[in-house]
């Protein structure tokens, strides 16, 4: 039986040589170790030899059938390592050559417009404020010097959810309560960009949903000349330094005096063109100096304090700026006006 299972041994040993594939290594190996295979049929025949010799046959049986198994795993690891440096020289990829280019998404022109504002402002030292946009009715108006029965709330027509909660109809609201957060002391100096609703029917010029941006400065002494000054500084950054800027007369209940201000036109130069509808100037924004009442409703000492607001709408200067000529492009995902601004 130790000649039989000797025999076995060498040939087993001698087909593992020979193989050269995956599939032949895998023949030997229930050829000659399987259930069915020439070991296990000498080992079934073991219960015919004496006692003693049984469990020295049965040693060698296992020593004979860990060998073979122990020179099949070398072979496949052999093979293995063959098939890859074959599959490696024969597929060579020539790195010479340029890449599939990978499409990568952009900036909507209404987010790239809304962070080139926010970062002009804060390198002039103001901060980022965000707040609700479903708003106390005591934040969006009465705190605003706008009281249940002003008329002025005509003008903007709002989403009641119920009789004290809304919608909030500007961003307004966040410079309030982040005056109040203050308890009366400056100075504050922030700009609230965000979503505002409004019931307006949708066309070209008017969205039910938009954008503000707007900014608050309280402090001591503040003047006039501030505000004059820092937008000016802000047309001449957004649309080019040979712009100027007028203000003109203007009413809004939060602030006392108003004015809104127009530039001059970027395509004609203040020549007079369809843009600026032949006068050469276009009007970007409403601001003013924060009124009084809303100072003491904040906290603030409307004796010591004094402070300037203003607010803009996004889709507005970037209508402008682009030429955009429907707000409605800016909500409606079409892939095809998204992708001319990826230089934008």
């Amino acid at each position: 039986m130790r000649e039989r299972l000797l025999e076995l041994k060498e040939e087993a040993l001698a087909k593992v040589a020979e193989a050269t594939t995956i599939k032949e290594l895998q023949d030997v190996r229930v050829a000659y170790l399987g259930k069915k295979g020439p070991i296990t049929e000498v080992l079934r025949g073991m219960g015919k030899l004496p006692a003693e010799e049984r469990p020295i046959i049965g040693q060698y049986a296992n020593d004979v059938r860990n060998e073979i198994a122990s020179n099949l795993e070398k072979k496949q690891a052999e093979l293995k390592k063959l098939a890859i440096e074959k599959q490696l020289a024969e597929e060579t990829i020539d790195i010479t050559l340029p890449g599939r280019p990978v499409k990568v998404g952009n900036h909507h022109p209404l987010t790239a417009i809304v962070e080139e504002i926010e970062d002009l402002f804060i390198g002039m030292g103001y901060q980022i404020a965000e707040g609700p946009e479903i708003e106390n009715d005591y934040y969006n108006f009465e705190a605003l010097n706008l009281p249940k029965d002003h008329p002025a709330r005509d003008m903007q027509d709002s989403f009641y959810i119920t009789e004290d909660i809304l919608l909030r109809t500007h961003t307004s609201p966040v410079q309030a309560r982040t005056m109040e957060s203050h308890h009366g002391k400056g100075p504050v100096k922030v700009i609230c960009p965000g979503k505002v609703y409004r019931r307006d029917t949708d066309d070209a010029t008017h969205s039910h949903q938009f954008t503000q941006i707007e900014g608050l400065v309280v402090d001591e002494n503040i003047r006039m000349s501030d505000l004059k000054g820092t937008l000016r500084l802000f047309a001449k950054k957004m649309f080019g330094e040979d712009r100027e800027i007028r203000l003109r007369p203007s009413f809004f209940p939060f602030t006392e005096p108003s004015v809104e201000m127009d530039i001059s036109c970027f395509k004609c130069d203040g020549e007079g063109c369809n843009v600026c509808k032949g006068t050469g100037w276009i009007e970007i924004l409403g601001s003013g100096m924060v009124h009084p009442n809303v100072l003491e409703m904040s906290g603030f000492d409307s004796k010591k304090y004094t402070g300037f607001a203003f607010g803009m709408g996004p889709e507005r200067i970037a209508m402008l700026k682009y030429g955009i000529e429907d707000i409605r492009h800016f909500y409606q995902n079409d892939i095809r006006f998204l992708k001319q601004f990826k230089q934008a």
